[in-house]
């Protein structure tokens, strides 16, 4: 029986035959290829398979389990989506980057052994940043070149915790990790794609930098194969869980100061990761499961998210939302895949953010840290005003100078799509609760949890209402961690630029005129006594010459000639007219005579 195939195979090789297809059959080709995916993984059987010996270990391939399940079931779901959202892309390199980008994704999920999955988590970093590039406008270049340095710098952390791990453990299999120096490094790595405060600034500057369609994909992998790994390396963890809690209030605070569509939505991944990370630090069978349900549930209303915003974005050219508004009745599909998805996220009842985040909120207080309950409820107070704030500001306030349409159905039929699973999963559970990694034994539909979340909307809604004018979107600057490594750059660079770069060029100057003293005497070693005291008086007359000031320059003068009639004396001359292998020929001779007479 053949093994079916790791499912990163299917799209970084598929990605190769794009070049050579067009129009329908590539757009066909594209959809086909998340299907065949899809296939494959269901035909997948745990265990582990694909291993293979390198040098003392073994790769493992294809490590198949009930957690790389669920995750490979969401990517490749929104993979199918997120590619029928594109397909009118006429450009081979974005579906080419996206493909490598999903594939790679997958490899992290399904691979056993650190080796393969710092191989793929590389891959990842490599051509996601494409889908920033692509939009070929400076900021996004500039967006891109940050956003490849901070994962490079990533990628390197990572690689050390790895190699101190195996030489620790004399392992590459991945699982939980013992506190240490490689637990140390192999946590910031992983915190780095998970967006972990505040090395998490690479996220708000460069998704919203992407393309319309490559920003997709951005907000579901890089994040997300971050909180998978956590899960599977650094499950029970204080540290974590708090970090979750930290990054919820703090993304949720930054996003309610924006202007910029996709920046507000790009720090509200920062905070919405931080429940996922929560989840997963609490470490309980309810907080796992809750941590991975989100997971699965904001990649659906995230990208939902992002599509109605590309939408926009692509029908009306402007981002902002100081110059949007009105817009409802011009694109009522878009409005309606927003407000749904805005719903997803803020956890309002009868969508699936509303699931996932209670599981989160209740493993919090089943394992009785209180101020984590308390971080992640205000968080969801600011989730609640940051998504009225995008949907009245975008497509409810008054603006009579801009009209606009619905975009291309394919766009639209991927938001319908993903809205419907929104909706779907949010009423019925269950198709989400047998599939996750833990027996799920979670009541959704209480009375208190119902109670509690709609009095979070009404008081968010009334909060709004009331103070509408504070809540207006704005042009500005908003400064984040960011801005520390900037100005430690410019240090940096400074610091390079002068201290470092004088005294290498002192270094230099002095070993050249080592070397010119070296030549000089070599040139002329009856003459060196003479050329010593020349240079001491030379130096000596130096001093005179500040004090005394013209008598002290004829003096210099003198000594300056009389030196360089030394330097260039009869033994300099003498050598040009005598090449060197002259003066070794001559020796070899005169040893060999030496020899002769010897024997």
């Amino acid at each position: 029986m053949i093994n079916p195939f790791p499912p990163a195979f299917i799209f970084i090789i598929g990605a190769l035959a794009i070049p050579f297809l067009k129009g329908r059959i590539k757009q066909a080709y594209l959809l086909f290829l998340p299907v065949l995916g899809f296939i494959d993984i269901i035909s997948l059987q745990p265990g582990t398979s694909w291993v293979y010996p390198f040098l003392s270990y073994q790769l493992v391939l294809c490590q198949v389990d009930q957690l790389s399940m669920v995750i490979g079931y969401i990517f490749l779901i929104i993979g199918f989506l997120a590619l029928l959202y594109s397909i009118h892309v006429k450009e081979d390199g974005q579906h080419i980057a996206a493909l490598m980008y999903l594939g790679s994704s997958l490899g992290v999920v399904f691979a056993g052994d650190f080796f393969s999955l710092f191989v793929y988590w590389e891959i990842m970093a490599a051509t996601s940043v494409f889908l920033i590039w692509f939009r070929r406008e400076k900021e996004s270049l500039d967006a891109g070149f940050r956003y490849i340095l901070m994962h490079l710098i990533g990628g390197g952390i990572l690689l050390t915790g790895i190699i101190l791990h195996i030489e620790s453990q004399n392992s590459i299999t991945i699982g939980a990790l013992s506190p240490g120096w490689a637990y140390a490094f192999i946590l910031v790595g992983f915190g780095l794609n998970t967006a972990f405060i505040p090395l998490h600034t690479w996220l708000p500057d460069s998704y919203p930098r992407g393309t319309i369609t490559g920003s997709v994909f951005l907000s579901v992998y890089t994040t997300k194969t971050g909180v998978y790994v956590l899960a599977r390396c650094f499950p029970a963890s204080d540290l974590i869980a708090y970090m979750g809690g930290v990054m919820a209030i703090y993304g949720v605070v930054f996003a309610l100061l924006q202007n910029e569509t996709r920046k507000l939505l790009s720090y509200h991944i920062v905070s919405q990761v931080g429940y996922m990370v929560a989840g997963v630090g609490i470490g309980t069978h309810l907080g796992v499961n809750g941590g991975i349900a989100h997971v699965f549930n904001h990649i659906l209303y995230k990208a939902l998210l992002f599509m109605c915003m590309g939408s926009v974005i692509f029908m009306t050219g402007k981002r902002k939302l100081t110059e949007l508004g009105g817009i409802a009745k011009y694109m009522p599909v878009t409005c309606l895949a927003c407000i749904i998805a805005s719903l997803s996220i803020s956890g309002a009842p009868g969508f699936n953010g509303f699931v996932s985040k209670g599981m989160v909120i209740s493993s919090a207080a089943e394992a009785h840290k209180s101020a984590l309950v308390l971080l992640l409820t205000l968080a969801s107070i600011g989730t609640f005003l940051s998504f009225i704030k995008l949907c009245y500001f975008c497509f409810f306030a008054k603006n009579e100078h801009i009209t606009a349409e619905d975009p291309p159905l394919n766009m639209q039929l991927a938001m319908g799509i993903t809205a419907f699973l929104c909706v779907f999963i949010g009423l019925y559970p269950q198709s989400l609760f047998h599939i996750l990694p833990h027996p799920a034994h979670y009541h959704t539909f209480t009375l208190h949890h119902i109670a509690g979340t709609l009095q979070l909307i009404f008081l968010s809604g009334f909060a709004f209402l009331i103070a509408r004018k504070v809540f207006a979107p704005h042009e500005g600057l908003i400064l984040d961690f960011d801005y520390f490594y900037r100005k430690g750059a410019r240090g940096i660079a400074w610091f390079s630029r002068h201290p470092l770069n004088d005294f290498r060029l002192g270094v230099q100057k002095s070993l050249s005129g080592l070397v010119e003293a070296f030549a000089v005497l070599g040139n002329n070693p009856h003459a060196a006594p003479w050329i010593i005291i020349g240079k001491t008086e030379l130096a000596l007359a130096t001093v005179l010459n500040r004090t005394l000031g013209t008598p002290g320059r004829d003096l210099l003068g003198t000594l300056q000639r009389n030196l360089q009639t030394l330097q260039s004396g009869p033994g300099r001359a003498r050598a040009s007219h005598f090449p060197i292998g002259i003066w070794v020929a001559a020796s070899l001779a005169f040893l060999l005579i030496l020899a002769t007479l010897g024997s």
